[in-house]
């Protein structure tokens, strides 16, 4: 810590009691390494008193700083009691108060009067509208805008004044009465002040260190390089350039002081990386080149703070760590969970009938819960998940979730005050779970913010609406962040780069520089223009820039090691541009930089297909299948090996996920499940006209019934496209039974048979001596009789495909290794089982698909254009002894696509 070490120094040169400074700070993150530098120098005395600028500010105005929830609601009433046009309410204003409470503070801290700055900005609009008719309409966006500033005239003084009666002041105000005070604090005070490190002031901190320079009660020691202070084209250098011109500083007081650092050795390294998060897996290999195992005197500075996760996950290896940046509350599963709870209570007040899963299930997952309460949440998942609820009633939530110990939270809220007594009652159950400490930190931080929140309510009478409590809570929230301790002096430094000023690091270590995070841009939220703002010397982007430039600058000026990393993708508001603090480094300085490129490769980890050896166990498992064998399982391992041997060998299943829109296996089974109602009831019977006649008028009563079947609630049904889904399945099942009735008006004979006939025990034998067999099991869709042949009839979802059979001595091993032939593979399968069983002997048998995409064309048969079914079957045979041999692994199917 050069700096802080040198100011030590010379401040003991001048008297051995430190106690009789005041050591003013840009903030209170230098003050353990100057206890520390004190320790190193076997100093015994009293500490100096530690201040930064704004507590000093703070002290001299001697006023109750007002900010946050309580300042808007203050301002709320206020504004309400002048009866303003337009009348906002209290979401509305807070839509616009909180950035216009930030330009009024800026125009208090920077300009020599408020009042003209807003009457300025009255007079701007009504000259751009003097020559326009903008008519008696308060919704014309010309008239909203003049009449803003000139609400904005009438309410900020009003609300200065009562501020001011209170005592109360915002931190505008704060520096606007600290500038009024400062020529008799300067001169009455007796303590001399240090002011250490600091780079750009407000006028009135400006004032301050001047005032108390020219009574010689104050002394400053600022950090600056020939680099960036000689040069005026360097923005970094532009406030300490002005500072030099201080009359302050003459023959007798030095301007201290300009090092010539900056143009030392350097190692620095440029890294273009392909990926935001992707900046954090370079840093294991950055550490490596760093001697110190330890890691002391190296920083890792984070520009964008939403990193910090993601490094701590690669920093698993490191001892010793030390956080200085705040990690932001509002990127944290509970933060997320609130909103979802604020969110789902907006909706009830739109939707009072019921609630939508995906409202539910995210609050479920992210809230912090008891072993008690995951079982309920598991029954209740599982059953919306088994019936396909997509709209819960409220009567079913009650039914289902009733047991949940914050169930109440779930319901329409009575009231926000009441709501609000909940949530603190929940946050202090909650704390008593075994949740991590970040959560803890998390949920204490919403405690906290709703206890503020409602204290602060009280006095006030006006309305809170649930939109705007989401709205105060939103806005107290985005401000917050978890600040995480560790050991200041000695390990790696994790730190934005705020919190790095006055230190010094040999390695640093920077993530993000990318332009629009180093430096921001033009990106300041406010409602005064740009050239107003310069007009009246309020800071813009472009003071700013110099800003955050220095940082930059004075951060790697003492480094010797000096890592840069950007992430050169362009996604959402990143560019993937690098900062131009690099390319100003690359242009102008006299260090060579070594870039390198890092590409994150999108190709897969592995590209071999997977592969599972016939171990012993899995041997031991086929000979159990055997005994039940299904076609499906055959076309299963014909789509793929390796989905046969997860669901068949190791019996996993894939879990149920709710459909907001009917997926084809379900349009399939609709349909299906449909067939089997209304064939039910004619089975057993030479089918007639009226029977048909009947079903079709009926198909609705039986699509009901298929809807129950399948546990789907009927409201799926009646919009979107699950309405056209249903109107579609109707039409498929009309065409099916038209097909069926023009059959016997043409005088044919038609007689159902049996309708998901069950099968199971056929043995079909895998060697010469009948000694090794398997048995086949299943259902069959529909077995009728038509004219004395008795038809085997699979129904089918998807289109018919290959069912001529030509098979012959050259191809009847391989012939059904193949997928696209499974459906004559199931066929041929269905027809040997019939052949097998008893009560069938004697039928000739025509075995068929029967296509829901082409109900129209009825049946489509198997052919047999070469060989027969004993043929094929010794196909299935080869393909049942492939599956059984321990000599052939279980290989992926690996799909390939090409346009």
């Amino acid at each position: 810590m050069k700096f802080l070490n040198k100011i030590i120094h010379e401040l003991l040169i001048q008297n051995t009691d430190l106690s009789v400074f005041n050591i003013v700070l840009p903030g209170k993150r230098p003050i353990v390494f100057i206890r520390q530098i004190l320790e190193e120098n076997n100093y015994s005395g009293f500490l100096p008193n530690f201040y930064t600028i704004e507590e000093l500010i703070d002290r001299i105005a001697d006023q109750q700083a007002i900010q946050g929830i309580s300042l808007w609601l203050f301002a709320f009433d206020v504004y309400k009691s002048l009866n303003l046009i337009p009348n906002d309410d209290f979401a509305d204003f807070l839509k616009w108060f909180p950035t216009l409470q930030k330009d009024w503070d800026d125009i208090l801290k920077f300009s020599e009067n408020d009042q003209a700055v807003l009457q300025y900005m009255f007079d701007e609009e009504r000259i751009k509208d003097w020559a326009q008719n903008l008519g008696e309409e308060e919704d014309v966006p010309r008239r909203k805008f003049l009449n803003f500033w000139k609400n904005m005239n009438v309410f900020l003084p009003v609300l200065k004044k009562r501020l001011q009666e209170k005592n109360w002041a915002t931190s505008g105000m704060i520096h606007e009465t600290a500038k009024a005070r400062i020529d008799h604090f300067a001169k009455s005070t007796t303590e001399q002040f240090v002011f250490c490190g600091f780079n750009a002031f407000t006028p009135v901190e400006e004032k301050l260190v001047r005032s108390l320079l020219q009574w010689n009660k104050a002394q400053c020691f600022f950090q600056a390089d020939h680099y960036y202070f000689d040069d005026e084209r360097q923005e970094a250098g532009k406030f300490l350039r002005n500072h030099k011109t201080w009359k302050e500083f003459n023959g007798s007081r030095a301007f201290e002081w300009i090092e010539d650092d900056f143009n030392q050795a350097k190692n620095i390294k440029v890294y273009e990386v392909s990926g935001n998060v992707t900046q954090t897996k370079i840093l294991p290999e950055i550490f490596k080149e760093i001697n110190n195992s330890t890691y002391s005197n190296t920083a890792v500075v984070l520009l964008d703070e939403n990193l910090l996760p993601a490094s701590l996950d690669v920093m698993y290896g490191v001892e010793n760590l030390n956080i200085t940046m705040g990690f932001p509350l509002k990127n944290l599963s509970f933060s997320n969970a609130v909103k979802q709870l604020f969110y789902l209570q907006k909706q009830l007040e739109k939707n009072k009938s019921s609630y939508y899963y995906k409202d539910v299930f995210p609050i479920l997952e992210e809230l912090p819960k008891s072993i008690e309460d995951e079982n309920v949440i598991n029954d209740f998942k599982a059953k919306i998940e088994e019936r396909n609820i997509v709209y819960i009633s409220k009567k079913l939530l009650a039914e289902l979730l009733g047991g949940l110990s914050y169930f109440n939270l779930l319901q329409k809220a009575e009231s926000v005050d009441k709501y609000l007594d909940m949530l603190i009652e929940f946050c202090q159950r909650i704390k008593w779970l075994e949740i991590d400490d970040i959560q803890y930190e998390n949920v204490s931080h919403f405690e906290n913010a709703f206890r503020i929140i409602k204290n602060q309510l009280t006095p006030y009478d006006f309305e809170i609406k649930m939109e705007t409590l989401e709205i105060l809570i939103n806005q107290h929230i985005n401000a917050e962040s978890i600040d995480f301790q560790g050991e200041p002096l000695k390990g790696l430094q994790i730190m934005g780069l705020l919190e790095t000023r006055l230190l010094n690091f040999e390695n640093v270590i920077m993530l993000s520089v990318n332009e629009g995070k180093l430096p921001l841009g033009n990106s300041q939220n406010t409602y005064i223009p740009f050239d107003i703002r310069k007009y009246f010397d309020l800071h813009t982007f472009l003071e700013n820039d110099s800003i955050y430039a220095y940082h930059f600058y004075r951060l790697i000026q003492d480094a010797k090691n000096v890592h840069l990393l950007y992430n050169a993708l362009s996604s959402g508001v990143n560019t993937g541009e690098k900062s131009r603090f690099i390319t100003q480094i690359e242009m102008e300085s006299s260090h060579e930089i070594e870039h390198l490129i890092i590409e994150n490769s999108s190709e897969p980890i592995s590209s071999q297909p997977i592969e599972i050896s016939k171990t012993d166990i899995v041997l031991e498992r086929l000979e159990q299948w055997k005994k039940k064998v299904s076609a499906s399982h055959l076309t299963s391992y014909l789509y793929n090996p390796i989905d046969f041997y997860l669901s068949k060998i190791l019996n996993t299943s894939e879990t149920d996920e709710i459909e907001e829109e009917l997926s084809v296996k379900n349009y399939g089974n609709l349909v299906h499940y449909s067939l089997q109602e209304i064939y039910e009831v004619l089975k057993g019977k030479i089918l007639k006209e009226s029977d048909l006649q009947k079903s079709i008028k009926e198909i609705d009563q039986y699509i009901d019934i298929a809807i129950e079947k399948l546990k789907h609630q009927p409201e799926f049904y009646e919009k979107g496209m699950n309405f056209i889904h249903k109107a579609i399945a109707k039409k498929v099942i009309q065409n099916i039974l038209t097909h069926d009735l023009d059959l016997v008006k043409k005088g044919n004979k038609l007689e159902i048979i049996a309708i998901e006939r069950r099968f199971e025990n056929v043995d079909f034998y895998l060697d010469e001596n009948n000694t090794d067999k398997i048995s086949f099991f299943g259902f069959i869709d529909r077995i009728d009789r038509l004219n004395g042949t008795l038809r085997i009839i699979d129904y089918k979802t998807a289109k018919i495909k290959n069912l001529t059979v030509k098979i012959d001595e050259d191809n009847v091993d391989e012939y059904f290794h193949n997928s696209d032939r499974k459906q004559a593979l199931q066929l041929c399968i269905y027809h040997y089982i019939i052949q097998n069983l008893p009560e069938f002997w004697g039928f000739p048998i025509e075995t068929g698909i029967w296509s829901f995409a082409e109900a129209g064309k009825g049946v489509i048969s198997l052919q047999f254009e070469k060989g027969d079914i004993s043929d094929a079957m010794k196909s299935v045979r080869s393909l049942i002894l492939e599956i059984l041999n321990p000599d052939i692994n279980f290989i992926e199917n690996v799909k390939t696509y090409s346009n």
